[in-house]
């Protein structure tokens, strides 16, 4: 199976801090731009027997400024070129500034089952350095309208770790997210991209660089108040509601994004997507005009690919897998897919991170240590082949 990530680029007005493949300003492209993803999804989705698909993202940029009739156009790309799951995860991504009744009416009619929404603040003063186009009102009135639409299964993403961020914004910014409801949160520390507005405002020293201990201190809050709230913290930045399954992974996980964390095989369609499958991997260009051109001549729009030799994917599956806090990485499913115990692999790597307080491997996992939560990146790192 191969779930499929579709990256539309446009956005109303592009963030300070955003280094996504997305452009404001190109409204007139819209439609040539989704008649060019709907043939690219049909396209390949022959090419390879049209494959079953068990989840869809919908990302980018913004989805929802594409017109009703686009979106149908894509949607019905995607059901010609592929065999979705009749229980198939079909989310949506939604900037609260961009989205109205019908929109939701529409994407729901059309089949996505889960909208996730880039709330990032509840602060004023925080949205207007963000860059976002939404006021601190408009995420209550953007899942009122969604549950009015007929989802019931809403993320919101929130951004912490702003220069100079008190924490008593980001508790209030906690409690409102909280007190919408949403069957999901994601909570990202604010990186200052190379190449974005945000990273020239530091580096002329008219913004503060973040503040890595006070980041720490915002991510164990919202631990805290998320999971005083009934919320399970099932990735880093990732808390879900809904009852746990065998694998410690609450009803309403991101099942897409589980297929990245298990270092699954998915495709990417849209000027910029990547794809993994099949033991290699490739982008696509960055050029909306390129992107365009390249579908509607029948070629392959691939500007890099490589091969992934085993000792890198075993290591990614390590990084990826250890992501998930309770699921961690199973060993049964590490042997079955590469022929070899974890333990076989990287004997002293576990050895020394067990030591130092940081993982905990038993006969069915391998997975981080709350003391590892806020340490993650140096165990990833022990796992690539350039750390060894």
């Amino acid at each position: 199976m191969l779930s499929l990530y579709l990256h539309i680029p446009f956005c109303q007005r592009k963030c300070p801090y955003c280094d996504f493949n997305t452009y404001a300003g190109k409204e007139a492209r819209y439609a040539a731009f989704a008649g060019a993803l709907a043939a690219d999804l049909e396209q390949e989705g022959e090419r390879r027997g049209r494959p079953t698909a068990p989840t869809v993202f919908i990302g980018g940029g913004t989805p929802t400024v594409l017109e009703p009739g686009q979106l149908e156009r894509v949607f019905a790309g995607i059901r010609r070129g592929f065999a979705l799951l009749p229980e198939a995860e079909i989310t949506s991504e939604a900037n609260p500034g961009t989205v109205d009744q019908g929109r939701f009416e529409m994407l729901r009619r059309l089949g996505a089952n889960r909208l996730s929404m880039g709330v990032q603040s509840f602060d004023e003063a925080e949205l207007g350095f963000l860059g976002r186009i939404h006021d601190a009102a408009a995420p209550a009135a953007a899942v009122a309208l969604a549950r009015s639409a007929g989802f019931d299964n809403v993320n919101l993403d929130l951004i912490y770790g702003l220069p100079g961020q008190r924490p008593g914004t980001w508790l209030a910014t906690l409690k409102r997210a909280i007190d919408l409801g949403p069957e999901h949160l994601s909570l990202y520390s604010l990186v200052v991209e190379d190449g974005t507005p945000l990273a020239a405002w530091v580096a002329q020293g008219q913004v503060a660089a973040p503040d890595p201990d006070l980041a720490a201190d915002l991510y164990e809050m919202a631990c805290e108040q998320l999971a005083a709230a009934g919320y399970h913290h099932y990735e880093i930045s990732n808390w879900a509601r809904g009852a746990l399954d065998t694998e410690e992974l609450p009803a309403f996980a991101c099942r897409h994004n589980l297929v990245y964390w298990r270092n699954q095989s998915y495709l990417g369609f849209g000027p910029g997507a990547h794809s993994s499958a099949g033991g290699r991997r490739w982008s696509v260009g960055r050029s909306v005009e390129g992107y365009i051109r390249s579908v509607q001549a029948g070629a392959a729009a691939v500007d890099f690919e490589e091969e992934i030799p085993a000792l890198l994917a075993m290591g990614e599956t390590m990084m990826l897998g250890l992501r998930l806090l309770g699921a961690g990485v199973s060993r049964a499913g590490f042997r079955a897919r590469f022929g070899v115990d974890v333990a076989d692999v990287y004997p002293d790597e576990l050895a020394g991170l067990q030591r130092r307080g940081l993982i905990e491997v038993n006969d069915e996992r391998v997975r981080l240590t709350p003391q590892g939560w806020l340490l993650g990146n140096r165990v990833f790192a022990e796992f690539l082949p350039e750390a060894s």
